[in-house]
């Protein structure tokens, strides 16, 4: 049973993920001023903050697993160095290929310099609204992994989600290790929007 400091821990986030959400939106031009109230509490009221997302391949195992696992995400409307932190695992916009979704570690944010093994590198410095994601997967060479070490740093504003739980199979599953803050914020959304029969249900392995 949820206890009554979760709930209330639950509400703020989701008044928190509301305000953010119509904000964008009023940004964007998708709403104007006198929608802005209707479409934070139409959040607040209906809207969940997870989604499930089903990610193959091995690049991130052991934490998703060899052949991929179902993701429960924690939407992110506006990630920003306040929201997403270094030891993530979040859910991006593949940079080769817009219109997919990748998962990946951040590993660097804006204003981290940028060393590299090689000596032929120059070190650099990420910029503002830089990132730099990698694999967890340490077997596999750079090129495989298909991270920042390839294709180098992604916009932050290009993740939509953090990984919270995966599960594997129908045995394995459990929480997602991301930074010590991310998992005290997310503590209250895991605990009230977790279904581990609606995980299995959607799996696709």
């Amino acid at each position: 049973m949820v206890s009554v400091s979760t709930w209330f821990r639950y509400v703020v986030s989701k008044l928190e993920y509301s305000v953010s959400v119509s904000w964008k939106n009023y940004k964007g031009g998708q709403i104007n001023d006198t929608q802005i109230g209707d479409v934070v509490w139409k959040n607040l009221f209906q809207g969940k903050l997870t989604y499930l997302h089903w990610n193959k391949g091995e690049e991130m195992a052991p934490v998703v697993g060899n052949q991929g696992g179902t993701l429960l995400v924690r939407k992110i409307p506006t990630p920003d160095a306040t929201r997403v932190f270094v030891g993530d695992v979040v859910v991006l916009k593949d940079p080769e290929k817009p219109n997919d979704y990748m998962v990946r570690r951040l590993a660097a944010v804006e204003g981290y310099e940028m060393l590299s093994t090689d000596e032929k590198d120059e070190p650099f410095i990420l910029e503002e609204d830089q990132c730099w994601v990698l694999s967890d997967n340490e077997n596999l060479k750079p090129k495989e992994a298909k991270d920042s070490r390839s294709f180098g740093p992604v916009l932050m504003s290009s993740i939509v989600g953090r990984a919270i739980y995966c599960l594997r199979t129908a045995v394995d599953h459990g929480p997602i290790r991301n930074s010590s803050v991310s998992m005290k914020k997310d503590s209250p959304v895991l605990e009230v929007e977790l279904d581990v029969e609606e995980l299995a249900k959607n799996h696709k392995a």
